[in-house]
């Protein structure tokens, strides 16, 4: 049965209502902007409209001819206060009046220029009001949008934008807070149950002792029982190492691998068979904390037995960097100088919608368990290490291959370099 206990797991609805409401408030903001430019527009026109029928009113006086220019002139005058920029072309097609406003002292060429090109654009931009002045004379006005208009019409966009902006900040400091809240969590609970789990440690070693010096106690019982103490011990140091900064140590991957697998097959079902494939030169080593490098096989190999039933195989890769810098295929590595690990099983596979979740905390497929082994695996590799975990490929009754991508050690002077140690 599928199940989530991740205190978190609502922050994927809280972005979704967040966007919703972004949308929402974006497209009433929208729609009400545009209203009010379509009626904008509308008056703009009828105001061109009015300036056209004033010309015809003008030249159609005949009592005041030789003051046609004049009032023509104060007509565009007043029109221009409305910042709704005019052209009128005559029967000629020549440009009789214009509310253009230019510097004073700016060449008539230069004012011709700019009149033709702004005449170009208003000729894409509204369909002309004609001017009839007589039957044989008709000119034409041309208008565009005032800058008032043009800056409303883009005054949503601008709005949505901000908003987004500041959702978007909003979102960064709510993640940072959560993620600063989720990392006291981790640590004060490793470091509780390091330090629970250090009494009856203690306890149980006194009784490997007390066993060991019974002569009538098989000591292949003692010898059992303290492996298990061992491990107890080494699952509270990785515990107590949450929180703290892990020390690294220059290890043979291959070497640290195996030794691993061969304690691990020795405590899982039977039935599942393990295999190494070692492609990497012989001594490749890297920088990792053995005692959490280990946890993270032991999670991601605890879960492939659990996806399998406890019947199938895992099979663990490792793989050198690829010649190229980049993978090439299944079999190739990883790119530069990391080295790639897959560790493959032969379980039910994971499908596309719980590919996001895997490494969520809390999430499982368990009846039981608290959904943490591949959160903390990941944590381990990419805080720690500074590597990758994730899952490469997965087909739902086939199996599942997880990666791990880890930086493969450097030597000389450029080990130095980095202010790297070797142990």
């Amino acid at each position: 049965m599928l199940k989530s206990l991740d205190i978190y797991g609502q922050r994927n609805t809280l972005k979704i209502v967040v966007a919703l409401n972004l949308l929402l408030v974006g497209t009433a903001s929208l729609l009400y902007t545009n209203r009010l430019v379509e009626r904008l527009e509308e008056r703009e026109e009828n105001y061109v409209r009015l300036y056209a029928k004033a010309l015809v009113y003008v030249y159609n006086m005949t009592d005041f001819e030789e003051n046609i220019n004049f009032i023509a002139q104060e007509i565009i005058f007043v029109n221009s206060n409305n910042q709704v920029p005019v052209i009128y072309v005559d029967e000629n097609e020549m440009i009789a009046f214009s509310n253009l406003q230019f510097p004073p002292g700016t060449p008539d060429e230069e004012i011709n220029r700019a009149q033709e090109e702004e005449l170009a654009e208003m000729k894409t931009g509204h369909p002309p009001i004609p001017v009839d002045i007589d039957d044989k004379r008709r000119g034409y006005v041309y208008y565009s949008n005032s800058s008032l208009l043009t800056q409303l019409r883009f005054f949503p966009y601008v709005q949505l934008a901000v908003m987004i902006t500041l959702g978007f900040l909003a979102y960064l400091a709510f993640s940072s807070a959560r993620r600063a809240e989720q990392n006291r969590v981790w640590v004060g609970l490793a470091k509780e149950t390091a330090h629970q789990l250090g009494t009856p440690l203690s306890s149980l070693m006194a009784w490997v002792e007390y066993f060991r010096s019974d002569p009538t106690m098989d000591q292949s019982i003692s010898d059992e029982i303290e492996k298990d103490v061992n491990r107890l011990e080494t699952i509270a140091a990785r515990f107590s190492s949450i929180g703290s900064v892990p020390t690294l140590k220059n290890e043979d991957l291959y070497e640290t691998v195996s030794q691993f697998i061969s304690y691990l097959e020795k405590r899982i079902s039977t039935k599942v068979r393990m295999q190494i494939e070692n492609q990497l030169p012989e001594g490749t080593k890297v920088f990792i904390n053995r005692l959490l490098f280990e946890w993270v096989i032991e999670n991601i190999c605890k879960n492939a037995v659990d996806a399998m039933g406890g019947i199938g195989s895992i099979t663990i890769r490792l793989l050198p960097p690829s010649r190229r810098g980049r993978p090439r295929g299944p079999a190739d590595g990883a790119p530069g100088r990391e080295i790639a690990i897959d560790i493959t099983d032969t379980g039910k596979g994971i499908s596309k919608t719980n590919l996001q979740k895997v490494f969520t905390p809390g999430y499982s497929t368990k009846k039981r368990g608290w959904g943490l082994g591949l959160t903390l695996a990941k944590r381990i590799i990419e805080e720690y290490h500074e590597g990758r975990l994730f899952v490469k490929h997965s087909e739902v009754g086939k199996g599942t291959t997880f990666r791990i991508v880890l930086k493969e050690s450097v030597v000389g002077e450029e080990q130095k370099a980095e202010g790297l140690t070797v142990k």
